[in-house]
């Protein structure tokens, strides 16, 4: 690529390695680019996608009441196979799970 390219270009160069599943080395080698160069382009791309997220959203909470001695784990199912368990005994996160589907 030559020097000076135009941010919706770069942008879309950053979009397709994303998208390639190839790592950035395999990426820029087969579209001859320096790997400083498509780093930096995605470095930006992520960096702008974070900044236009929203923020995250903070539900209230309350806690009723202790649980029982001897009560069960509380276990939070999350996306991607992560499990996260709490344990009451111990008044602290246990243990992270995390499984591949």
């Amino acid at each position: 690529m030559l020097k000076g390219v135009e941010k919706p270009e770069w942008l879309r160069v950053a979009e397709e390695f994303e998208a390639s599943g190839l790592t950035q080395r395999e990426f820029a080698g087969r579209r001859g680019l320096r790997l400083s160069t498509l780093q930096s382009w995605v470095y930006r791309r992520r960096r702008k996608e974070s900044a236009e997220a929203q923020p995250a959203v903070r539900l209230p909470q309350q806690v009723i009441r202790a649980p029982a001695s001897g009560a069960a784990p509380l276990k939070l199912a999350l996306g991607g196979g992560v499990q996260v368990r709490f344990s009451p005994e111990l008044g602290r996160l246990e243990r992270v799970h995390i499984f591949s589907i």
